[in-house]
C-alpha cells in the first residue's frame, strides 16, 4: 500500500495549475485485484463511503437513505414505492430519460400521502459539498449476460460513474471494449438504476481516460476517450494521479454537473480538461475584474487560443452560459464575423441547450433582444453589431455589464468595431477565441528569431490581453483530439513545374502565370488524376464502402469553373460518376488581418459578375436535378443550397441522422467557402491547387483532421503546387513547439519508408516493424489460415493480422502503395502493358523494379486471412459472453480485434450477389460455386449471418434462367424476403410471441440493423409472466439472442413484416 495524502484542491479552478505526486513509486507486480483495491481505499481516504451491498434491492434502499438526508425528508413505504415507480425508476425510463433527469430535471414536486408537496432534489447542484458519494465494487447485474462491475461510484446513491480496471501492461482498449459491451448486455437492463451512469472511466493503472455515457453509436468509439490533465495540458495518467485530481470530490461534481451537456440530440458531451480550463479562466477573470471594478480594461479581457477542431463551440458556449449564471452579469454576446457562422452558431448552441440562446436576423432584431430582461445568450454577427452601435447613441445596455466572447477573433478583432464597443459600452469584459491568433516576430537581441503572420502592429494580445489558455495543434494531436496531417508535396504536373513551384506571390498573381495554371491541360491531368485517386483516398476502394469524402480548394472562380467542367467532362460515361458540387460567391477585395487569411465569401451573390453568376446557377441547376431539389442563386435560394450543401458534406441531417450515400456529396470544390469554421468528421481528403499559407492553410489543412473512428487515421492533402516551406511554417508557428523539426514530427505523418520498412519511435524509442515484415511472418507462421486451431495459434494470429489491418489501413492512402497494389494485376511480360502502366502512374524504369521487389499479400490471401480472423473473433466473442464461463486458458485481453477497419474493407451484399452470378457462369456445379461465394461471405463481417440464407438461395434457384446480374439480384431478394416472413412467424410462434408486437419490435430492428434492450419494447413482446418467475430473465435473454440472429441475417433485403 502507498502511503497517501490528497493534496489537489485549489480555490479557483478544478484543472490544476500545479499538481505535486506525494507517493511512490512500487515497482513490485500488482494484480488486477490490488489495483481495485487501492483505487477504493485512495477513494476512502478522500471522503467517500465504501459500501457493499450486492444486489438491487439494496442499491435502491441506499438511494432512499441518502434522498431523505439530502431533502431533510422520510418516505413511508408507499411513498417511496410510488416515486420510485412513477419517477426515480419509472419501467418506460431508459437511458435517455434518466440522463435528462439528471441534467435537465432533477427535482420532482412531490406530493406525500397527507397532501403536503416538496420538492424532492436528486442533486444539490448549488452546494456541491451537500451531496453524498460512495464507493461500490464488484456490483453484479444480470442483463441479456451476467456482469460483474468492477467499481461504481454513488452520488446521492445513484451509479453515476462506472469505473472498468485491467492490470498493469494490459492494452487500456480492453476496458473499453469492456464497457462498451456492459452496456448492451446489463447496464440498460429493465429498471436497472445503472441508466443513470454519466461518465466512464477506464484504466490500467498506467494509463487513464474518461468518457461519456452516449447512445450515439457514432460517438462511442476509443477515440472519443480523453485523459485528465493540469491546466499546462500535461496528461495525468496514472490510476493513483488521477484519483487524487480528477475523483477529487468537488472536481468530480463540477465535472458531471457543471461541465457536462446533454444536448437536444440526446447526445451526452463531457467536457475534456482543457475546455475547462478554459471556461474556469474566462470566469474567474469576470468575477476578479469584477470585484476590483477593472471592467473595460486589459484586467477584464483575455483570449484563448485553442486549435481549429478541438471543440471550440462548446467550451464558448458553457462559459458563455455560466457567465449569464453570474449575479452580477445583464447580458452575454457571442459576437462571430460571418452570416454563416451566426446560424450555425445558433443551432450549435440551440442543441446545446434549446431556448438559451437569441438569435438576430437583422440590427432591429438586435435591439429587441437587448431589451429583454432574461439571461438569453445574445448570438449576432460584428456588423449587426456595429450597426446598432453607430445607430443608437444611448441605450440602456451600454451602462450595464456586459461579457462579449468573440469567435475566430483573429479576424473580428480590428477595425471599426472595435473602437466603437469600447467607445459606447462602459462596463464591459471581452474574451477571444481562435485556433490561430495573430502572431507578432519574436525578437531577440535585436534578431527576428521567428516570423510571425502579424501585418502591422496589431496582434491578438495587444488587442484582447493577455492569453489565458492554450491547446495549440501539437497538443491536440498528442492527446489524439485531432489527427495529423499527410501532406503529398509537390505532386505537379512535369510540364507546369516551374509556375507550380514558385513561391512569389506577386509572380503568381501575374496575368500569364495566372493562364498557365489555368492550362486546359493541367486541368485536365489534375481532374483525372483526382478521379483516379479518389477512392483510394477517401476509402472507397471495396464495392459499397461508404469511406469519407473529399474538398478541393482552388484558386479562383475561374479555375472553379474549368475544373467543375472537366470532372463533368471525365465522367460523362461512368457507371457510377462522383457526385460533384461547388460554391463560391462574392469576395470582397478587403485588407487582411493577418498573413494568409482567406478572403471572407459573403451571401451577397448579386455582386458576382454576370459570368460567375452564370456558372454558379447552371451548377446549382446539377445539384438540383443530383438531389430532386430547387434551389437558385437569388439571396434566400443560394442560403439554403449553402445549409443543403454543408448537411450532404458533412453526411447528416438536421437532427444529424446519417444520410444515405446516395444522399451525400462526394466531391466539392471551393474557392473560400467551407475552407474556414466548417466541422464535417467525415471529410478526410483536401485536394489543393492554391497558395495558402499560415492562418489560411492550417484553416483549411484542418477541415480533414476531425477524429471519427480507427479507420480515418490522419487527414489527406494532396498539393498540386508546392506548399511545403509554408506547411512548415504555418505548423511551426501555430504548433507552439519552437523548432519546425519538433513540431513536423507531431504534425506530420511519417513517411511511406516507415510504414512499409519500420521505425523506430522518436519519444518513446520503441521500434516499429513494417509492413513487409508483417507480411513475411505471416505467410512463414500461418501459410494455412484455415488450419489455425490452438487457442496460442489463435492468439498470436489475431494479435499479428490486427497489426496487418493498422498497417494496410495507413499504406493504402500512399500513393506508392496504391501503385505497388496496381502492378499486380499487371503481365510483368507484357511490355505494352508495363509502358502504359509507367505513363499512368508517372513512373520509371528503376521504380518498377522497386515495386516487384516487395512482396503483398494477393485479394485471394487476404480474403482468406480475413475469414479466419472473423472466425476467431466470434469464436473469442462466444467464449467471453459470460465472463462467469470463459472456457480460455490464454489471457486475451492484450488482444484488440480491429472491428472498425474490418467494417472499412466491407463489401456490401450486392457485390456479393454480383460475384455470384459471375462464379455460376464459370463454374460447372453448385456445391463449387457454393465453397467460392462462401469464401466471400465468411470474410466480410457484415454479410457473416447469411451465409445460409445465400446457399440456400443458389441451392433452391436454377441459375441457368438469370441472364445477368440484376436478375440474379432480383431473384435473390424475393427469395430473401419470403424467407424472411417465414422464419419470423416459426420465431413468434416457436417462442409463443406476442405476434403484432413481435413484428412491429422486428420491424423496427430490422430498419435500424441492430437489436436494443432499452425501453420496454422487449418486454411487450414476451409471452405473459410474471417478471419475478424465475423462468422470466431466461426466456427474455433467449429471445433476444434469437431476434438478435433473425436481424443480422436478414438487415438490409428489404420487404415487410406483414402484420
Amino acid at each position: 500500500m502507498h502511503e497517501y495524502k490528497a493534496i489537489a484542491e485549489s480555490n479557483n479552478f478544478i484543472v490544476l495549475d500545479k499538481y505535486t505526486k506525494e507517493w511512490a513509486d512500487n515497482d513490485s507486480y500488482q494484480s488486477e485485484s490490488e489495483l481495485e483495491q487501492e483505487l477504493i481505499q485512495d477513494l476512502v481516504n478522500q471522503g467517500y463511503e465504501k459500501v457493499t451491498f450486492q444486489t438491487n434491492e439494496a442499491l435502491l434502499a441506499n438511494v432512499r437513505v441518502q434522498l431523505q438526508a439530502l431533502n431533510n425528508v422520510l418516505f413511508s413505504d408507499t411513498e417511496w414505492q410510488r416515486f420510485v415507480q412513477t419517477w426515480l425508476d419509472k419501467p418506460s425510463d431508459g437511458i435517455v430519460e434518466k440522463t435528462r433527469k439528471i441534467h435537465d430535471n432533477c427535482v420532482l414536486d412531490f406530493e406525500f400521502d397527507n397532501g403536503t408537496l416538496q420538492n424532492i432534489y436528486l442533486l444539490d447542484k448549488k452546494t456541491l459539498a451537500r451531496n453524498k458519494v460512495q464507493v461500490l465494487k464488484q456490483f453484479e447485474q444480470t442483463g441479456s449476460y451476467v456482469n460483474r462491475y468492477d467499481v461504481t461510484i454513488l452520488v446521492n446513491g445513484l451509479p453515476l460513474v462506472q469505473i472498468e480496471l485491467k492490470k498493469r501492461g494490459i492494452a487500456i482498449r480492453e476496458a473499453f471494449n469492456q464497457v462498451h459491451r456492459y452496456s448492451k448486455e446489463s447496464f440498460n437492463s429493465d429498471q436497472s438504476l445503472f441508466k443513470y451512469l454519466q461518465v466512464f472511466v477506464i484504466s490500467n493503472g498506467t494509463d487513464t481516460r474518461y468518457f461519456a455515457n452516449t447512445t450515439k453509436r457514432n460517438k462511442n468509439s476509443f477515440e472519443f476517450t480523453m485523459n485528465w490533465a493540469r491546466s499546462d495540458n500535461s496528461l495525468i495518467k496514472d490510476l493513483k494521479d488521477f484519483t487524487a485530481t480528477f475523483f477529487q470530490k468537488n472536481t468530480l461534481l463540477n465535472v458531471l454537473l457543471s461541465y457536462s451537456v446533454f444536448d437536444k440530440s440526446n447526445t451526452l458531451l463531457v467536457m475534456r480538461p482543457y475546455q475547462i480550463a478554459a471556461t474556469e479562466r474566462i470566469l474567474w477573470k469576470i468575477k476578479s475584474a469584477y470585484l476590483a471594478k477593472n471592467w473595460s480594461k486589459s484586467e477584464g479581457s483575455g483570449y484563448i487560443w485553442h486549435t481549429t477542431g478541438s471543440g471550440k463551440t462548446l467550451t464558448s458556449f458553457k462559459a458563455a452560459r455560466l457567465a449569464t449564471e453570474l449575479d452580477f452579469i445583464d447580458k452575454v454576446f457571442f459576437v462571430v464575423d460571418r452570416k454563416d457562422l451566426d446560424a450555425q452558431t445558433m443551432k450549435e448552441y440551440q442543441s446545446f441547450s434549446p431556448g438559451s440562446v437569441n438569435g438576430s436576423n437583422s440590427t432591429a432584431k438586435l435591439k429587441e433582444n437587448l431589451e429583454k430582461n432574461d439571461n438569453k445568450i445574445i448570438v449576432t454577427t460584428i456588423q449587426k453589431l456595429n450597426n446598432l452601435m453607430k445607430g443608437e447613441s444611448d441605450l440602456a445596455i451600454y451602462g450595464k455589464q456586459v461579457v462579449f466572447i468573440f469567435d475566430e477573433c483573429h479576424r473580428s478583432q480590428f477595425g471599426e468595431a472595435q473602437k466603437n464597443l469600447k467607445k459606447k459600452f462602459k462596463k464591459f469584459y471581452q474574451f477571444g477565441f481562435t485556433g490561430t491568433p495573430i502572431i507578432g516576430d519574436l525578437v531577440e537581441n535585436g534578431q527576428v528569431i521567428r516570423k510571425g503572420n502579424a501585418l502591422g502592429a496589431e496582434t491578438t494580445a495587444s488587442v484582447f490581453g493577455s492569453e489565458l489558455h492554450s491547446y495549440v495543434i501539437t497538443d491536440a494531436i498528442r492527446d489524439e483530439k485531432v489527427l495529423k496531417f499527410k501532406v503529398d508535396y509537390n505532386n505537379v504536373r512535369p510540364q507546369f513545374k516551374a509556375i507550380e513551384t514558385e513561391q512569389d506571390e506577386k509572380k503568381l498573381t501575374a496575368a500569364e502565370n495566372r493562364q498557365a495554371l489555368l492550362h486546359p491541360q493541367r486541368i485536365q491531368e489534375i481532374s483525372q488524376y483526382i478521379l483516379t485517386h479518389y477512392r483510394q483516398k477517401t476509402h472507397r476502394l471495396h464495392p459499397g464502402a461508404q469511406g469519407f469524402n473529399a474538398m478541393f480548394a482552388v484558386s479562383s472562380v475561374d479555375a472553379a469553373k474549368l475544373y467543375y467542367e472537366a470532372f463533368k467532362n471525365l465522367q460523362a460515361d461512368a457507371e457510377k460518376p462522383l457526385k460533384i458540387a461547388t460554391i463560391f460567391s462574392f469576395a470582397a477585395n478587403e485588407e487582411q488581418d493577418a498573413v494568409g487569411d482567406i478572403a471572407d465569401e459573403s451571401f451577397d451573390v448579386s455582386a458576382m459578375n454576370s459570368s460567375a453568376k452564370e456558372f454558379l446557377a447552371s451548377a446549382i441547376s446539377d445539384y438540383n436535378a443530383m438531389f430532386k431539389s430547387s434551389y437558385s442563386v437569388d439571396s434566400k435560394g443560394f442560403q439554403d443550397y449553402y445549409r443543403d450543401l454543408a448537411m450532404r458534406v458533412k453526411g447528416e441531417d438536421s437532427e444529424r441522422n446519417p444520410l444515405k450515400p446516395e444522399e451525400k456529396i462526394d466531391l466539392l470544390i471551393v474557392v473560400g467557402m467551407f475552407l474556414t469554421g466548417f466541422d464535417a468528421p467525415r471529410l478526410n481528403t483536401l485536394f489543393v491547387d492554391k497558395n495558402l499559407r499560415h492562418h489560411g492553410l492550417i484553416q483549411a489543412y484542418s477541415r480533414t483532421n476531425r477524429i471519427y473512428n480507427a479507420t480515418k487515421t490522419f487527414g489527406n492533402i494532396v498539393t498540386f503546387r508546392d506548399l511545403e516551406q509554408a506547411t512548415v511554417e504555418a505548423i511551426t508557428l501555430f504548433g507552439n513547439t519552437g523548432t519546425d523539426t519538433d513540431t513536423k514530427q507531431v504534425v506530420l505523418e511519417k513517411s511511406y519508408q516507415d510504414y512499409m520498412y519500420g521505425f523506430t519511435d522518436t519519444v518513446t524509442g520503441k521500434e516499429h516493424c513494417g509492413f513487409i515484415e508483417v507480411v513475411k511472418e505471416l505467410g512463414e507462421r500461418f501459410p494455412d489460415p484455415a488450419a489455425i486451431h490452438k487457442e496460442a495459434d489463435k492468439k498470436a494470429f489475431a494479435k499479428l493480422f490486427g497489426h496487418y489491418l493498422r498497417l494496410e489501413n495507413v499504406l493504402q492512402n500512399y500513393d506508392e502503395f496504391a501503385n505497388l497494389k496496381a502492378l499486380q494485376s499487371i503481365d510483368i511480360s507484357d511490355e505494352e502493358a508495363i509502358e502504359t502502366f509507367k505513363i499512368e502512374h508517372h513512373l520509371t524504369d528503376k521504380d518498377i523494379q522497386g515495386l516487384q521487389a516487395v512482396t503483398i499479400l494477393t485479394d485471394r490471401e487476404t480474403q482468406d486471412y480475413r475469414s479466419s480472423y472473423n472466425d476467431i473473433r466470434d469464436w473469442w466473442s462466444q467464449q467471453n459472453k459470460n465472463e462467469n464461463n470463459a472456457q480460455t486458458s490464454l489471457d486475451w485481453e492484450d488482444v484488440v480485434f480491429e472491428v472498425d477497419l474490418l467494417k472499412s474493407q466491407e463489401i456490401n451484399l450486392d457485390y456479393i450477389l454480383e460475384l455470384t452470378f459471375d462464379y455460376s457462369k464459370k463454374l460447372a456445379n453448385k456445391p463449387s460455386l457454393i465453397q467460392e461465394v462462401s469464401r466471400v461471405i465468411r470474410a466480410s463481417l457484415d454479410n457473416r449471418a447469411k451465409e445460409s440464407l445465400i446457399t440456400d438461395f443458389i441451392n433452391q434457384t436454377n441459375l441457368n434462367t438469370l441472364t445477368d446480374r440484376a436478375g440474379l439480384i432480383e431473384a435473390f431478394y424475393i427469395f430473401a424476403q419470403a424467407q424472411q416472413q417465414q422464419e419470423a412467424q416459426v420465431l413468434i410462434v416457436s417462442e409463443n410471441l406476442n405476434p403484432p408486437e413481435a413484428k412491429r419490435f422486428m420491424t423496427t430492428a430490422l430498419k435500424r440493423e441492430f437489436v436494443t434492450e432499452n425501453g420496454t419494447e422487449l418486454n411487450a413482446i414476451l409471452p405473459k409472466m410474471s417478471p419475478l418467475n424465475p423462468q422470466y430473465l431466461t426466456k427474455k435473454q433467449t429471445v433476444f439472442q434469437k431476434i438478435s440472429a433473425f436481424v443480422e441475417k436478414f438487415k438490409g433485403v428489404g420487404g415487410v413484416l406483414e402484420l
